[in-house]
């Protein structure tokens, strides 16, 4: 089981990110604030469940939590800031969003761009330590894949469906047959001439 809070004095957020590694289609942040008392048996970090069990705890974690709340930036503006301030950004636009302003935020990762009024505090792999991080990295990672999803139906060439953007062989592949479309990040590598080196 993980972990309810960093600390007990201040009300506490915990954030995190979904698709920063993808060649395509937007970043998504999330952000929330669960009850003091919160704990769980399953929840822990998204990419340690299968897809049917994030959609469950999603739900669990919308009906149970004091507050949360999901963004997103696109393939433009991640091309025009890059990756990483992108997804900083786009957590603080989660942050601002939540109907109830914390206090303290507990960050997935180790690096962060202080928001005015709040403490924070980045810790590696906190989506396997902390509950409110591993709830927001599976309301982050289950919204994305819900919007590639509908991007697939416009562009199945891609298989967005299945990779959800990732650079998997048959995605660059068929990059390299049909082109790029508008939700390809232009600032990324996109071909597949590195393919012996990360494959």
């Amino acid at each position: 089981m993980l972990k309810s809070s960093y600390q007990a004095e201040l009300m506490e957020a915990g954030c995190d990110e979904a698709g920063r590694g993808c060649l395509a289609g937007p970043v998504f942040a999330a952000a929330v604030i669960l009850p003091p008392d919160f704990s769980h048996s399953v929840l822990t970090d998204s990419k340690q469940l299968s897809e049917k069990k994030r959609y469950q705890l999603r739900k669990e974690i919308e009906e149970n939590a004091i507050a949360w709340a999901v963004e997103s930036s696109d393939n433009h503006f991640i091309d025009q800031h890059n990756i990483l301030k992108a997804s900083i950004l786009t957590m603080h636009k989660a942050v601002y969003k939540l109907t109830i302003r914390p206090e303290f935020l507990i960050i997935d990762g180790n690096y962060f761009v202080p928001m005015p009024g709040l403490h924070h505090k980045c810790i590696i792999k906190g989506d396997s330590i902390y509950y409110s991080i591993a709830a927001a990295s599976i309301l982050a990672k289950t919204y994305r894949d819900d919007y590639m999803n509908s991007l697939h139906e416009q562009y199945p060439v891609y298989n967005w469906q299945q990779n959800k953007g990732y650079p998997t062989l048959a995605h660059r592949r068929a990059i390299e047959k049909h082109g790029i479309t508008d939700y390809h990040r232009k600032s990324f590598n996109l071909g597949i001439n590195q393919l012996k080196l990360q494959f």
